[in-house]
């Protein structure tokens, strides 16, 4: 089936509002931990089941996604169409947020996780749909650029998530601590759950495509003769990239809190501006990555580089002016974003170049956090959201890249794993109430270590499929 020769712009703005949900919702849960942690009187490791109930669900979402497909002898997607599981991902994600208002009420750990988990439960259909939808609404030498634009998207949300909720828990920023209700929690999520069914009657009517290109035309002459997406071992051995990176992802974050509340004696309240700017730092990364879906201007690609992530700090600086939070601790992170910068013409558009240099700047930042003490080892856990900002987009370009008619079974496995922003996210809290949160992120390290090895290893795994990404993005340009 012939690939878009162009982006189609008029399909792919109305997808990436789901993309922003997501976003908005995860970064909001590093709010909630601490909230929890102190409301229901949890240690650092119970705390965590917060991010372990919500990322679990992704996992539980592709089981039943498959059951299903199974019991029907048909892929759902294809049977149902992309729009119509888009809207209905939105709205079983609704009804999850509708248990925050007895939760809230009743003071109930369990209710709120379960809330969580069924939010989750909708955003796994809405990831398993959108995912490889973005790569397909235009030529494949951009799809990798196209979902890293989406990021954006999503990273937009996850900068003024937290903001938000501290903001509707807290109320305005103070110098002192604040009274913090539990049952203020319902608020923002019955708001958002409004949402979700707003956008879902919304996708409903959109132009997006029920049943789109097959998103990755297979190079490999024995494609034929599989007869499972697992049968590709680029993508089992991505499935255990998207676990570890989103593991490293969401534990870094999550983690923040406690490190900067009981290491640097931060108030719980004034945390959130640094949650912020770690998920914001996603957001100046993917805005990076995701010049080249704009133009295949090189002279104008270089330039973009430069103004794409400063205005992505832009955006974050205004959130947090508005919000009356000091911007004065975060000047200075516009020296770490020229990192970023070189390290993102260094990979010259290649997914698995791209991924091995990040992986190795994210070992960095994280050896940097635990060898320092005081704001510098705090600038240093927030850039791992820099060097995080493009693995997804990467990790899912090589891992579906060649699957062809199999590429909708293969997004299912690679969204099951996003449980591994629960699971390591549980388990470096459970590290650090042995060893001290501070060295804990030794596990973040361990996650690197295997994205690097995944970048090292796929190349050649792809290369002999006959899919070399040198040759696709040369000829594409």
């Amino acid at each position: 089936m012939e690939q878009n020769s162009k982006t189609n712009w008029g399909q792919f703005v109305p997808l990436v509002i789901v993309f922003f949900f997501w976003g908005f919702v995860a970064a909001s849960n590093d709010i909630l931990i601490p909230v929890f942690k102190t409301a229901f009187n949890l240690s650092q490791g119970e705390s965590q089941l917060v991010s372990l109930a919500f990322y679990i669900a992704y996992t539980v979402g592709s089981l039943i996604y498959m059951g299903i497909s199974v019991l029907m002898k048909q892929d759902l997607v294809n049977k149902i169409g992309y729009k119509n599981g888009l809207a209905l991902g939105l709205f079983i994600s609704a009804l999850g947020t509708l248990l925050f208002y007895p939760a809230a009420n009743t003071g109930s750990f369990a209710l709120m996780l379960s809330g969580l988990f069924i939010v989750a439960l909708g955003f796994s259909l809405q990831q398993t749909v959108a995912n490889p939808l973005a790569i397909a609404l235009g030529p494949i030498s951009t799809g990798s650029q196209r979902l890293t634009l989406a990021g954006g998207i999503n990273n937009l949300g996850t900068t003024i998530g937290p903001l938000i909720v501290s903001f509707v828990i807290f109320g305005a920023a103070t110098s002192g601590p604040s009274q913090m209700s539990i049952e203020s929690v319902k608020i923002p999520y019955l708001v958002l759950g409004a949402a979700f069914l707003l956008v879902a009657i919304l996708l409903k009517f959109s132009s997006l495509p029920d049943k789109p290109a097959i998103v990755a035309e297979s190079n490999n002459q024995t494609e034929s003769t599989k007869t499972s997406a697992l049968k590709y071992p680029q993508l089992i051995l991505g499935m255990i990239a998207i676990f570890v990176y989103v593991g490293v992802e969401v534990s870094t974050a999550s983690n923040l809190p406690a490190y900067m509340e009981k290491n640097l004696g931060f108030l719980t309240q004034d945390v959130a501006p640094f949650i912020s700017l770690y998920w914001a730092s996603l957001m100046i990364g993917r805005w990076t990555g995701a010049v080249e879906a704009f133009t295949e201007d090189m002279n104008l690609q270089k330039i973009l580089r430069f103004i794409a992530p400063y205005l992505a700090f832009a955006v974050f600086l205004g959130v947090n002016k508005f919000m009356n939070h000091d911007l004065t601790p975060f000047y200075v992170y516009g020296l770490i974003i020229l990192v970023l910068i070189f390290a993102d013409m260094a990979s010259k558009g290649n997914p698995a170049r791209m991924l091995l240099i990040f992986s190795i700047l994210g070992i960095s930042a994280l050896a940097v956090g635990m060898a320092t003490d005081g704001m510098i080892s705090v600038y240093a856990f927030t850039s791992v959201g820099l060097f995080c900002s493009t693995l997804w987009p990467c990790i899912f370009t090589l891992a579906i890249s060649g699957l062809g008619k199999h590429t909708s079974q293969g997004s299912s496995f690679l969204i099951m794993m996003i449980m591994g922003g629960g699971i390591v996210s549980w388990l470096q809290g459970t590290v650090a109430d042995s060893i001290g949160i501070h060295f804990s992120y030794i596990i973040g390290v361990l996650c690197f270590a295997y994205l690097a090895f995944y970048a090292w290893k796929v190349s050649g795994i792809l290369k002999s499929q006959g899919i070399d990404f040198d040759k696709k993005i040369s000829g594409g340009h």
